[in-house]
């Protein structure tokens, strides 16, 4: 893997293999008495994805995904700021993390609103029509353009844009909410984490 990538630190970039197997997965936030999770440490309280993760693999799904986030692993040099090596993709300025072609979501400074593109590859068989299905994230204003993907051998692969618009004027903690697309049969769901802000610093919300 870290011949593959020459990217493995804590936590580890994972090979394209195994970011296929992650595309779906199952996860349970509730124990066996089906009272929410706790996460681990101090304060306590109850756990978030960011605790519980993706879940486990399920190799049946995984095995006919449907849709893939694809991505060209020379695209993290450039949001690295090509630190560890020049390529001609490099920029003169870091991008932000929320525009690599990932299976999921993170906006860390959601201000007003943040606009993001992503990409994805068609694997099945025949012909397939995927609707958007949108859990928008609790105090966020969230839209798919397009909101349906059409896909024949001709055109494998599609452009969408997720345009994300905080609401409550806070400074707040983390919110999660999810993007599915559904074509009847296949569920290819990615998680969304955003945080909505007024100010960079806490401390000049005062």
């Amino acid at each position: 893997m870290y011949q593959e990538w020459q990217l493995c630190s804590n936590p580890c970039i994972l090979s394209d293999h195994s970011l296929g197997h992650l595309a779906n997965v199952e996860a349970s936030i509730t124990n066996g008495y089906g009272m929410p999770i706790q996460a681990e440490g101090l304060p306590r309280k109850i756990a978030d994805p960011f605790d519980y993760g993706g879940g486990h693999i399920d190799p049946n799904k995984a095995a006919d995904p449907g849709l893939i986030y694809d991505i060209n692993p020379k695209d993290y040099y450039k949001f690295f700021n090509c630190t560890l090596a020049p390529f001609e993709i490099c920029g003169s300025e870091m991008e932000p993390l929320y525009n690599l072609n990932l299976p999921s979501i993170a906006i860390p400074n959601l201000k007003d609103t943040v606009t993001i593109w992503r990409t994805v590859t068609y694997v099945g068989k025949v012909d397939a029509i995927y609707e958007a299905v949108l859990q928008p994230p609790p105090g966020v204003h969230m839209i798919v353009e397009p909101s349906t993907l059409e896909f024949n051998a001709k055109n494998k692969m599609r452009t969408f844009k997720v345009i994300f618009k905080s609401i409550h004027k806070l400074q707040g903690d983390y919110m999660f909410g999810s993007l599915t697309w559904w074509d009847g049969f296949h569920s290819v769901r990615i998680p969304i984490a955003i945080r909505a802000l007024i100010e960079d610093f806490y401390a000049d919300t005062a």
